[in-house]
């Protein structure tokens, strides 16, 4: 035999070699592949419920940061409303606490979307730190996957403090997402971030008067004074044992 004609045959049994092993290893390989693929393409388990409280907005750079005009301050405010009334400026996102003397101390709000957006008067019923949720029922029909209950605590969409207005099913509560402030996204409630809602949760008694324009209502502000004080001590934690159900604001809808 030729050396030529001994590389040919060390050539073909070589190649044999090789189609005998891509044989058997191909379904393993095609196993591997498609477990990547369902991996690849499988849904994740939700951390959380989400809820038509608010809509989803684009994350920008300054989300989270309150517009200048709707930081918590003193401001000139003529009204007829008695010091310690609550009055809601639908169309300017934003509430007053009566001071009296033409001054009030202004807040931010998100207030209701279109179509749940209202007016009139109100009186504060009750009164909730780090308040639990139970989902109203019409809220439940719009999305019956909610649960029926969530704890209160940071990831609780009613955030740290809750007031609640008369009988009816709105509440002036807190936030876990500063970037819905100014906005109109939730269902008809009114939101502050948590540090306002705490400072005015301190300001407020059961039996106040809660007075709510509405959104076509002109502009009551004239003009920035002071900045104010908080009225309570910084924002404390809830209860310990209280552990809530991660519900940020920027994953509802």
């Amino acid at each position: 035999m030729t050396q030529s004609s001994h590389r040919r045959r060390q050539s073909r049994v070589t190649h044999a070699l090789v189609f005998i092993s891509t044989v058997l290893l191909a379904p393993s390989v095609f196993s591997s592949a498609a477990s990547a693929q369902l991996l690849g393409y499988a849904s994740t388990q939700p951390n959380s419920f989400p809820t038509d409280e608010v809509m989803i907005e684009p994350a920008t750079p300054d989300a989270g940061v309150v517009p200048e005009r709707l930081r918590r301050a003193v401001v000139a405010f003529n009204t007829n409303e008695a010091p310690g009334t609550i009055v809601i400026d639908t169309g300017n996102t934003a509430l007053y606490y009566v001071l009296g003397q033409g001054r009030a101390v202004r807040y931010g709000v998100g207030v209701g979307r279109e179509g749940f957006t209202w007016s009139g008067v109100q009186t504060i019923s009750r009164k909730a730190e780090w308040p639990d949720w139970h989902p109203p029922a019409e809220m439940i029909a719009r999305q019956p996957y909610l649960p029926r209950f969530m704890a209160g605590g940071p990831g609780n969409p009613l955030g740290a403090r809750a007031m609640y207005l008369g009988s009816s099913q709105y509440r002036i509560h807190g936030t876990n997402d500063p970037s819905t402030i100014g906005k109109f996204v939730s269902s008809g409630c009114i939101r502050l971030t948590n540090e306002d809602v705490s400072d005015l949760f301190g300001r407020v008694d059961i039996g106040t008067k809660v007075v709510v324009l509405p959104k076509s209502a002109p502009h009551m502000e004239t003009r920035t004074t002071i900045s104010v004080r908080p009225a309570r001590p910084a924002l404390t934690p809830p209860p310990s044992g209280r552990q809530a159900m991660n519900l940020t604001a920027s994953q509802l809808n």
